[in-house]
């Protein structure tokens, strides 16, 4: 949304017809597919997307800085979308435990055998935004919204803490929870791994000692968030050890991916529609501004 946001406001300050109604577009658009990460729903995220819209047209001439307005947007769409009547029935019921959401044993030893043997690269492959989109609506409401901020909007710890109300230590341990969530589910799929080996049924062997150290430092140091004895130790470790080395690797593709997730789009004839409406009521806001 940002870079859109970015846009509006340049537009809106040039403050002609056609430039107010490509903000709106770009507003609409943006609202939109934000919401459908977040609601799940086509029509909360139309919902979504009209409430905003209405609710910040009175607001729009007063802002001049991107950010601010990206901020406000985001809380009002944020607040819309968690209060949203259409829960998903797929959404866990429970905290997401960290020891079930950390790879096992077996899995470790799977990575062993290089990147080819992990089941995650064919869930990327194939079809991947669907799949980032199921895992996402997997995901309990006050979890999804932080990857959502974070990982798809780009915002980082402090920006998500403002729009969340959460302190910035609660937000990186819900983002580290909701990543370990979404490189499970899209790890998930398939009875073979990519190297067409199939799985056996087996008892999980042990997780050793020293990876298991390591596993919790994994996301602050794709994050460039451990200091540098730590950092260190980490590039040690993962130089030294195959199945961590290609967990990270499992871990960059997860947050790639969900990064690259191509925006939802809005019914372009009830958008439209909606534009129509806004850029009317804008005008009528904008007029007594000025006066």
């Amino acid at each position: 949304m940002r870079s859109d946001v970015e846009q509006a406001v340049q537009l809106l300050k040039r403050g002609d017809v056609d430039a107010l109604e490509k903000a709106l577009e770009l507003l609409q658009t943006s609202i939109f597919s934000f919401s459908m990460r977040v609601c799940g729903q086509q029509e909360d995220a139309e919902d979504t997307m009209q409430e905003v819209l209405i609710k910040s047209l009175p607001y729009l001439p007063t802002f001049t800085s991107s950010k601010a307005l990206a901020v406000w947007l985001y809380k009002v769409a944020r607040n819309s979308c968690l209060l949203s009547r259409r829960k998903s029935k797929f959404a866990p019921k429970v905290e997401m435990s960290l020891e079930e959401l950390m790879p096992n044993g077996e899995e470790l030893e799977a990575f062993s055998l290089g990147p080819n043997s992990s089941p995650e690269w064919a869930a990327i492959r194939g079809q991947r935004d669907e799949r980032v989109r199921e895992a996402i609506r997997k995901l309990p409401p006050h979890y999804r919204i932080v990857i959502v901020l974070r990982d798809m909007e780009g915002l980082s710890d402090d920006e998500v803490a403002d729009i969340t109300g959460l302190r910035p230590a609660t937000v990186h341990m819900r983002l580290h929870r909701a990543r370990l969530f979404m490189r499970k589910e899209l790890a998930k799929p398939g009875a073979t791994t990519t190297g067409g080996v199939k799985k056996r049924k087996r008892r999980s062997p042990n997780v050793p000692g020293h990876c298991r150290k390591m596993f919790s430092g994994l996301l602050d140091y794709l994050d460039g968030q451990l200091d540098d004895f730590s950092c260190s130790e980490m590039e040690t470790h993962l130089n030294a050890c195959e199945p961590c080395k290609q967990l990270l690797h499992s871990f960059e593709t997860t947050i790639s991916s969900c990064r690259n997730t191509s925006a939802d789009h809005p019914n372009q004839t009830k958008a439209a529609e909606l534009r129509r409406q806004l850029l009317a009521a804008y005008s009528r806001a904008l007029a007594s501004a000025e006066i």
